[in-house]
């Protein structure tokens, strides 16, 4: 796959980013565990929080075929995410150190 969405997860207002960062954890623990075939489809994440509208955020890039199912578990496990523009479209080469992380599966 040489071209990937950008996913931006956002905390709640008023949350701490350590409290963003433990429920993130355990967002990402539960997709390990419970959905593994689509967590292999995550490619990258930042490497810093951001802000937007008063939230924190952190953003991934992932693979277009797993965009609806990640959604979805984001919604099941009480995660508020940017709704994802399927036609903003990135490679691989956007996803560099240091702003990013590349993901080992």
């Amino acid at each position: 796959m040489d071209e990937y969405l950008c996913l931006t997860v956002l905390s709640k207002s008023g949350e701490s980013e350590s409290e963003f960062k433990h429920r993130l954890a355990v967002f990402w623990t539960w997709m390990v565990r419970e959905r593994p075939d689509d967590y292999e489809k995550i490619y990258a994440e930042t490497t810093a929080f951001e802000h937007e509208d008063g939230k924190i955020t952190r953003k991934y890039l992932i693979e277009a075929p797993v965009a609806n199912a990640l959604t979805d578990a984001l919604k099941q496990q009480g995660m508020d995410f940017v709704p994802i523009d399927l036609s903003d479209l990135y490679s691989k080469f956007e996803a560099v150190p240091p702003e990013w992380f590349w993901i080992e599966h």
